[in-house]
């Protein structure tokens, strides 16, 4: 039985060789073995708890189990193809370091349970180095900010300009965006915090198993209610990759955002040479690569959670072969997410502010229009939709004689509202503006100080 397969006394023929080919998971499924050793191992221990299997069978088949994880981890372990799965796998190795006492591994359990456990509990510990990775980044953002309270830059509507803004709280938008997705994350372990070990192929067991301790032992918070729910549920795999894509959307709009204030248009932000690429036939270019990798790897994360979408849509109730692409969407996704979030690190504290030039443009395009209206309000008791009206005639009457807002002077200003003083003319400098907005969440550089200590201590 050494090289065949465990159901081969009940067929006739051979598994064709393309159907082997194709219904093969181990390629994919290996990077499951220290969950899966670890959940037989305490599958184990229950099974003789519960004197279900004898103490000198269970403590074989442990002993047997850390051998193979060593082998696995040394590099000295084949994977073969003919035993489909990383599980099955395992367990002919079992068979072969401790003989018969590892036919009694799987009393009370079945692949069906099993996979779905070590799927659980993968997982868990990809969503949590994906939590540390994304503190990484909102670590970057801290920094970078807290160089740039006091720099002035324009804030963009549309693409066009339209208010003053500290650069330190546009980077500290982003920042708001990863708290949202690390708390996603987190909510996902909380979901996925049921242990489905013991639901067998999808009725349950008749053995007098103890679920409650297997969940203990592998870190769940409990055992699941519905074994064939248990064994049919991804939803856990479908969070993750939900929330690995929303993570690289808002990866992808910072880089976004990176590369249009890098450009010769806007030339805002600069780089890092170690950041940059250049090209084969033009000497002069240097091309800011890695945002535009972080900008498309985000099509991967949502492929991966269509796919599995689409896979799930129409499967009637309990365990099919459609789900063992599963874990290469899974697995795709993570390793797509966490290469993002690493080039995203090191992309923010490559970038530089260049703040001579986000000062004009933070002049340009009359963005204190929205200051006059509200001095106007407040000082003037005008209705704000006057103001507007006001400040509108002025930014026109500043358009056609090609000047700034700032460059008007007290006369020009009075041609549109006469009941004015010199104090007018503060409302129109750019660093003024950015100071005014001292609401809850605005741009000043109070609130941006305030926040970022905050932030600190959450972090």
């Amino acid at each position: 039985m050494k090289n065949k397969t465990i159901w081969s006394n009940r067929f006739k023929n051979k598994m064709s060789q393309s159907f082997q080919k194709i219904g093969s998971s181990i390629h994919i499924d290996k990077r499951l073995y220290e969950q899966d050793i670890a959940a037989s191992i305490v599958h184990t221990k229950m099974l003789m708890k519960q004197k279900i299997i004898k103490s000198e069978n269970g403590n074989r088949i442990i002993n047997g189990l850390k051998k193979i994880k060593a082998q696995i981890n040394k590099g000295n372990f084949e994977f073969k193809e003919k035993f489909e799965d990383i599980h099955l796998n395992i367990e002919k190795a079992l068979f072969e370091i401790i003989g018969s006492s590892a036919g009694f591994l799987h009393t009370a359990r079945s692949r069906n349970d099993q996979v779905v456990t070590d799927f659980k509990l993968w997982v868990k510990e990809a969503s949590n180095e994906i939590i540390k990775d994304i503190s990484v980044v909102m670590r970057k953002l801290i920094k970078k900010a807290e160089k740039n309270t006091d720099t002035v830059m324009p804030g963009l509507t549309h693409l066009k300009n339209a208010q003053p803004i500290s650069f330190a709280h546009y980077l500290l938008s982003y920042y708001e965006m990863l708290k949202r997705d690390k708390k996603r994350f987190e909510n996902n372990l909380e979901l996925l915090n049921e242990c489905p070990l013991g639901s067998v192929a999808l009725s349950g067991t008749s053995y007098k198993i103890d679920r409650t301790y297997t969940a203990k032992k592998l870190g769940f918070k409990k055992p699941t209610d519905n074994s064939m729910d248990s064994v049919s549920d991804r939803d856990f795999a479908i969070d993750f990759l939900y929330a690995s894509a929303v993570c690289a959307m808002h990866l992808s709009r910072l880089a976004e955002d990176f590369i249009i204030y890098n450009s010769d248009a806007f030339n805002l932000i600069s780089f890092r040479d170690s950041m940059l690429t250049g090209s084969s036939i033009m000497p002069q270019k240097k091309n800011p690569d890695p945002a535009e990798l972080i900008r498309g790897k985000v099509g991967m994360n949502y492929g991966k959670l269509n796919a599995i979408l689409t896979i799930m849509k129409g499967l009637p109730m309990s365990y099919f072969k459609d789900m063992q692409d599963d874990k290469e969407l899974v697995f795709g996704g993570y390793d797509t997410l966490k290469d993002t979030l690493t080039m995203s690190a090191e992309l923010i504290n490559s970038v530089n502010a260049n703040k001579e030039n986000m000062l004009f443009m933070a002049n340009q395009g009359y963005t204190t229009a929205t200051d006059f209206a509200d001095y106007l309000v407040k000082n003037k008791n005008l209705s704000f939709r006057e103001s507007y009206a006001i400040s509108a005639k002025v930014v026109n009457y500043a358009e056609k004689n090609k000047k700034m807002l700032s460059e008007l002077n007290l006369d020009e200003i009075k041609k549109f509202y006469k009941n004015l003083d010199k104090s007018v003319l503060k409302v129109f400098d750019v660093k003024n503006s950015m100071n005014a907005k001292k609401s809850h969440g605005g741009t000043s550089i109070i609130n941006v100080k305030s926040m970022i200590k905050k932030y600190k201590r959450e972090i």
